[in-house]
């Protein structure tokens, strides 16, 4: 068949709606349900990956037709594609903002400008800000990032694809740079992650997320749709479905099991993922391979064409949503089902009434169309639409007028100025019980006991059991917020925290705390604020500990997370099993006290703090 006419007979690749719609399944979950849906994060690169494909084939296509590209074409084509919706959203997130929800509006212009211009990914990098902290109030604007790779890649790869075709033509030769370039990223990835540090970085940035992006790419110059024939031996069809299925359940599996914490994503791991998502890619783009038809059907078409507002719209609506419930894990499925009900509701009517009217404007009858809209009768989906979108701009721009930037709380600065200046002197008490116990240190330099300076609900009796107990304290933010009050108690005490700890990575800490002679006969525990843990994770920790110790573990209480009350039940569990475990009950003795906490909801306050402390301290000294 002649290639001019095979490339006017292109057909749409449904199956590709059918990989898109496992892509968003997994990133949704992920956010919905972590500790189920560990590697849903992992749907992205496969997003990337079709992305990829499909942009270079297309251009590959409009080469052969005409020896050259329209750049102009194609990022106008692109913008039609992604700004509509994207626009939409921010409008409309800017609005309820305004309305319903004003802590978010901090650095809501600076946001909505590197959204708009597509470098969220590098602006988040530049603050600081975490992808992977599941504590902090987290923006809904966060997944913006991804948008923002692909759009460079966009800006970009036309312009190189025009070079590579010129000067070196050869498509073998193309696909080997390529592969090039994909290894450099990969590698790029590995060297510049820390590990035990935030991998937020190398997780957004462009040259350490390009590889999955740049597999689709280099695939479409030695797999192109156009030359990809229907009638092939039973053979290779056999072949062909089984590298489909084969990629299939390893993608499925990832989600299931490759938690973002492990070094290995980062060493390779996602690398590896990005090789079996190409390879889904190519299977089903093959008119000889059952995977297309496998992968289509009336589901998977309806949630792959709308995936990208429903990508768009998650997280909107989980951090809205979520900030209105009192207690999230009570009811952590209906909420869930809820949330997923208006994530897809939501995204169908921008596909409807945005994405889809504005994909098929044309730029140049912009007057006409203007004309036209006029002339219609007032109630039309039309007219109800702009009036409905021209209200909620009205709110978005007075929201960026008004939005401060790089804002700060009272309740901010007081809780990180707490936090401070006690890790501060628990470093310093580290340091002086270290050099006790290397015999550096005099009698006047060590820790005298004295009457605690708090007002506290002890005993006579029980505050000397205090000044005597030699009692580490290993926890998160929370610990580190009350310290100074569990000093006062405890003069004795060690005090190990780190904001955002996660029990998972804890348990080589523990261990050169014993190394160092810091890790004392009682240890008490505050972990769980940040997340959930498995039987097994835990039991790895208390090995840590060691069964000849007594440990005292706090509850959490974290309304504003779906993993409170998975936590408490894991620790109600565990108390079963561990004989020289207690758990200490602070949330039932907390959670009617919304006045002790700060706005977080999470962290006491000075109030909370002396509550804290006494409450800890009783159940110790029972």
């Amino acid at each position: 068949m002649n290639i001019n006419k095979r490339l006017e007979d292109r057909r749409y690749i449904t199956g590709f709606d059918g990989i898109r719609t496992l892509a968003v399944i997994g990133v949704i979950l992920y956010h919905l349900f972590p500790n189920i849906m560990h590697g849903g994060y992992l749907g992205v690169p496969i997003f990337f990956a079709v992305s990829g494909y499909l942009i270079t084939d297309l251009l590959r296509q409009e080469w052969l037709q005409t020896e050259t590209i329209d750049v102009k074409g194609f990022y106008i084509r692109r913008m039609k594609r992604l700004y509509p919706g994207l626009i939409a959203m921010l409008i409309l997130s800017s609005a309820y903002i305004v309305l319903f929800q004003k802590d978010l509006l901090n650095n809501l212009r600076s946001v909505f400008a590197s959204s708009v211009f597509y470098y969220n990914n590098w602006w988040q990098i530049f603050k600081g800000f975490s992808y992977f902290d599941r504590f902090a109030t987290q923006s809904p604007f966060t997944h913006i990032w991804s948008l923002a790779v692909e759009a460079q890649n966009y800006l970009v790869w036309p312009l190189l694809f025009i070079v590579l075709k010129k000067y070196v033509k050869h498509s073998g030769k193309i696909f080997a740079l390529i592969m090039g370039a994909t290894v450099i990223s990969g590698v790029l990835m590995a060297v510049l992650f820390t590990p035990g540090s935030d991998p937020t970085r190398v997780y957004y940035g462009t040259d350490t997320r390009l590889f999955s992006i740049l597999m689709g790419s280099g695939l479409a110059f030695v797999w192109p749709s156009y030359r990809l024939k229907e009638e092939i031996p039973a053979k290779a069809r056999n072949l062909l479905n089984g590298v489909g299925i084969a990629s299939l359940v390893v993608l499925l599996a990832s989600f299931l099991f490759f938690a973002d914490r492990y070094s290995f994503v980062y060493y390779g791991g996602m690398f590896i993922v990005s090789i079996f998502a190409t390879l889904l890619v190519a299977v089903t783009a093959h008119p000889g391979a059952d995977v297309n038809h496998w992968l289509t059907n009336p589901v998977f078409t309806w949630i792959g064409k709308r995936s990208y507002g429903i990508y768009l719209y998650q997280f909107p609506v989980m951090i809205f949503y979520e900030a209105k419930i009192k207690n999230l894990s009570d009811h952590v499925l209906l909420h869930s089902l809820i949330e997923l009900a208006l994530i897809l509701g939501i995204s169908e009517l921008s596909y409807r009434f945005i994405e889809k009217p504005l994909g098929k404007f044309y730029y140049k009858y912009t007057w006409f169309a203007i004309k036209d809209f006029f002339k219609k009768p007032w109630f039309t989906s039309a007219k109800i639409t702009a009036v409905i979108c021209t209200v909620f701009t009205c709110f978005a721009l007075y929201g960026l007028a008004i939005a401060p930037s790089n804002e700060v709380t009272a309740d901010q600065k007081q809780l990180q100025k707490t936090i401070e200046e006690n890790k501060k002197k628990a470093e310093e008490r580290k340091e002086a019980e270290k050099a006790k116990n290397e015999g550096k240190t005099t009698e006047s330099t060590e820790q005298s006991a004295k009457a605690p300076e708090i007002n506290v609900d002890l005993t006579a009796e029980e505050i000397k059991k205090a000044q005597g107990m030699e009692i580490t304290a290993f926890g998160d933010s929370v610990v580190l917020d009350a310290a100074a009050g569990l000093q006062e108690i405890f003069p004795k005490i060690i005090v190990d925290g780190e904001v955002g700890r996660q029990l998972y990575e804890s348990a080589p800490t523990i261990q050169k705390l014993d190394k160092d002679k810091l890790l004392k006969d009682n240890v008490l525990v505050g972990l769980g604020t940040n997340g959930s843990f498995t039987e097994a994770q835990f039991d790895e920790f208390m090995s840590a500990i060691g069964t000849k110790r007594k440990v005292y573990w706090i509850n959490v209480r974290v309304p504003t997370r779906r993993w409170q009350n998975e936590v408490n039940t894991m620790l109600d569990n565990m108390k079963k099993k561990y004989k020289n475990l207690t758990v200490i009950d602070w949330y039932n003795y907390s959670n009617a006290h919304e006045e002790w906490f700060y706005e977080d909801r999470v962290h006491p306050n000075v109030d909370g703090q002396v509550k804290y402390s006494n409450f800890i301290a009783k159940e110790i000294l029972k």
